[in-house]
């Protein structure tokens, strides 16, 4: 049995954000049922050189909405980055999978060779297959953000666990 760029990408992207989501929600109750300032959670950061948690969906949003926009072969749709609270940080989530809900099997299926050209025209730009930027590339940034998010509120005291982190599957 093979496994399909789609049903590599999409599902999970799917899966993570909703969970990210879930974690996002009992941050949120956590602050408010100890009366802790939502923003000591949302600049909080695992070590200073690192993103806070806003920054840290933010860019996982980012990368869940543009490597299934780049394996489908379209625009990459731009979200300012202007969030500044939970509720802002579950509509871009929201407003993610709402983009990603778009993208059809038909549209990133077979992508495995399409070229992917990332930051074009700077020094930082490279080349991928459709396959090796997914795989190489976009998941392990997804993860590595999403992971990051749960680890500073899990840091903070948040009570959240592994089933959490997951989501639902």
């Amino acid at each position: 049995m093979t496994l399909s760029m789609y049903q590599a990408s999409v599902p999970v992207f799917k899966q993570m954000l909703g969970g990210l989501s879930g974690v996002l929600a009992k941050a949120e109750a956590h602050a408010a049922s100890r009366k802790i300032d939502p923003n000591a959670l949302l600049q909080a950061r695992l070590y200073p050189d690192m993103f806070a948690l806003l920054r840290q969906v933010q860019v996982a949003a980012d990368f869940a909405k543009s490597v299934s926009a780049r394996i489908a072969g379209v625009d990459v749709p731009s979200f300012e980055d202007t969030e500044t609270s939970f509720a802002d940080l579950q509509a871009r989530i929201e407003k993610t999978l709402a983009f990603i809900n778009t993208l059809t099997a038909a549209q990133i299926d077979g992508s495995e060779e399409r070229r992917i050209l990332t930051q074009a025209g700077t020094p930082k730009e490279k080349i991928f297959s459709g396959q090796s930027y997914l795989l190489n590339y976009g998941m392990p940034h997804f993860f590595f953000h999403t992971t990051s998010a749960y680890a500073i509120l899990r840091h903070n005291g948040v009570e959240v666990g592994k089933k959490d982190y997951i989501g639902n599957y």
